[in-house]
């Protein structure tokens, strides 16, 4: 009589929660003098392999009890209108002229500067609105020479021609009724929804009789555990899921496919932080191997709310492109390197990399692993994220539900929580195993539960290197 024996001796966990031949030694064959040796302790050839940090870095975490979010930014003290066009009756010298501007908040009285646009152009002129209509302003000009010969003008198409126009002051005559109408503070209300994320963790009473330990040096600590191995996985990802679900989310479009979604499958989306920056904030493509570039972005943070200091997540590439950039500016040494804080020489370890620089404000750099993992962003190449910039601190704002100005950092997460039910990150066990005495179910189900939003305050000091 022969016996042929199936299966192979692997130490190797199935990647599916059934109970497979490979999951266990089965080779027990007594004729065989020594049995193989077998490591107690997980080795980690992937290191940390949690891509959460990102939140926990730049922002902070506090309950609501709302299914909405909502809060008010200031909108800009100024006013400027681009795209502002020639009426096609004007033409060069003329004293006073009419421009199209729909919708416009101009008041007869105000003071003007209106320039043309162009990337060659330098015809300007100042002038006092005389008149309005809803989408239209009359202005007088100052200087007697009149209309420039603006580009439109020369091409006989003078609403082919974007004009830029902003308001400097007013001027009245002595003894002169005051200004018509009023402007209102512009206001930008700003509202985000929370959404319910969820996992689950299951396994059967019977290979719960199976017992078996491991030891394990993991993204929550290290130490020895039952088989429930894979449960403290699920936990491990479903933290993930938290920080990656407020980065990605968007809000389902009407007439979506989500909006339809029939059962219990959420179909409403929530703005994430990409989301908000690509339409809310800035948003660049193209390297940062140039001071010049920059330059680029300093200018246009000029131009938004001129934070001080700012953080820069960002992928690898992006991280040496930026080291690079900073090498050239301080390259005097030996070697042709003395970058840094220190004074290098030939028997010193060089530090190739910069943790900040100033260029107008202050710029602290740093890896976000998120965006080097293969199995998340790092693997994406088309429509692929290089990093992002946060601006550092807290602001104002007026919360629309608590009806108080508060103090919010510029990035943070909102989850749901009351006296008696806190959502921020629940877990429960269902069942009749593992301790569990709740169900009939001869299983071990663990529930994973969290219901939460993320608030980007003031996006227009965010940017979004793509």
């Amino acid at each position: 009589m022969s016996f042929t024996l199936g299966g192979s001796v692997s130490l190797t966990p199935a990647p599916s929660q059934v109970t497979l031949p490979g999951n266990y030694i089965t080779d027990f064959n007594f004729l065989n003098q020594y049995l193989p040796d077998t490591y107690e302790k997980e080795f980690e050839r992937y290191g940390n392999r949690s891509v959460s940090s990102f939140l926990r870095m730049v922002g902070a975490e506090m309950p609501c009890t709302s299914d909405l979010i909502k809060w008010s930014e200031q909108g800009r003290l100024h006013i400027k209108y681009e795209g502002v066009t020639l009426d096609d009756a004007e033409v060069a010298g003329q004293d006073d002229v009419v421009l199209n501007i729909a919708g416009h908040a101009l008041r007869k009285g105000q003071t003007v500067m209106v320039s043309d646009s162009g990337t060659s152009a330098t015809a300007s002129f100042k002038g006092i609105i005389t008149a309005t209509t809803t989408d239209t302003v009359t202005v007088a000009i100052y200087d007697a020479a009149g209309l420039p010969a603006v580009t439109g003008l020369s091409s006989g198409d003078n609403s082919a021609t974007d004009l830029d126009l902003f308001v400097y002051g007013s001027e009245f005559k002595k003894g002169s009724n005051g200004m018509e109408g009023a402007l209102e503070a512009e206001e930008d209300i700003k509202e985000n929804n929370p959404i319910i994320i969820k996992d689950k963790y299951s396994v059967s009473g019977s290979d719960m009789a199976q017992i078996g330990w491991i030891e394990v040096e993991g993204e929550n600590g290290s130490g020895y555990l039952w088989y429930l191995k894979s449960e403290h996985e699920t936990r491990q990802r479903f933290e993930d899921y938290l920080e990656t679900a407020m980065i990605e989310a968007v809000p389902a479009e009407a007439n979506s496919g989500a909006i339809a979604a029939s059962g219990d499958l959420g179909n409403k989306g929530s703005e994430g932080l990409f989301y908000a920056i690509e339409n809310g904030g800035n948003t660049t493509t193209g390297s940062l191997d140039s001071l010049g570039d920059i330059d680029n972005v300093v200018t246009r943070l000029d131009k938004q709310g001129a934070i001080e200091e700012n953080v820069l997540f960002v992928n690898r590439a992006l991280s040496f492109e930026i080291d690079n950039v900073l090498a050239e500016q301080n390259n005097f040494g030996s070697s042709g390197a003395s970058f840094g804080l220190f004074d290098n020489d030939q028997d010193m370890a060089l530090n190739l990399g910069f943790n900040g620089f100033r260029r107008g404000y202050d710029f602290y750099k740093s890896d976000w692993k998120y965006l080097n993992d293969a199995t998340m962003r790092g693997g994406i190449v088309g429509g692929a994220v290089d990093g992002v910039l946060v601006p550092a601190g807290s602001t104002n704002v007026y919360d629309q539900i608590m009806g108080k100005n508060a103090k919010r950092p510029f990035l943070h997460v909102r989850y749901r929580a009351s006296e008696t039910e806190d959502r921020k990150m629940k877990s429960w066990i269902v069942g009749s195993a593992g301790g569990a005495s709740n169900s009939d179910l001869d299983a071990m189900e663990v529930h994973f539960l969290s219901e939460r939003a993320l608030c980007t305050l003031g996006a227009n000091n965010f940017f979004l290197f793509k």
